[in-house]
């Protein structure tokens, strides 16, 4: 029996690089898995930002047989414009208190994005009351609903 010993000679330099190597393929590997898996929280993330279903919504007011119409513009997330409709000169002049309130709540409103802690003056106290009701109603046909999502 001839017995032949074998020596395995192994280049330390090599064998870091290798293990080196290895461990940078299977982190990239990792990485590259993570990135593009779907994300199944991103489409519930989106939906739960979204305020609004983009449009223009109205609501009426009647003033002494007239209809005024407060028109409502937003996108997915922000009151852009509100403004009313159908307002004639008979209206406004027995009513001339209407278009400053109107302007009062809809620049508060644009800066707080909300219809909430809304401020109004005594001197157009009810008028400013029956406006951001009508601008409540069109934001609430405007809101997104469960069954929208």
């Amino acid at each position: 029996m001839s017995s032949k010993t074998k020596i395995v000679v192994l280049h330390m330099k090599e064998l870091i690089y290798t293990v080196v190597f290895a461990v940078l393929g299977i982190l990239l590997v990792l990485l590259l898995v993570f990135m593009f898996l779907p994300d199944k929280n991103k489409k519930e993330d989106s939906m739960e930002t979204m305020k609004y279903v983009a449009g223009v919504y109205t609501s009426s007011i009647m003033f002494q047989n007239r209809t005024i119409d407060v028109e409502v513009v937003v996108d997915e997330n922000h009151i852009n414009s509100i403004s009313l409709v159908n307002l004639d000169e008979t209206v406004s002049t027995m009513y001339p208190l209407i278009q400053p309130a109107l302007e009062n709540l809809s620049e508060q409103i644009y800066e707080a994005q909300s219809t909430d802690h809304v401020t109004y003056s005594d001197d157009n106290q009810y008028t400013s009351m029956v406006l951001l009701n009508a601008i409540n109603e069109a934001l609430a046909k405007a809101q997104v609903t469960d069954t929208e999502e």
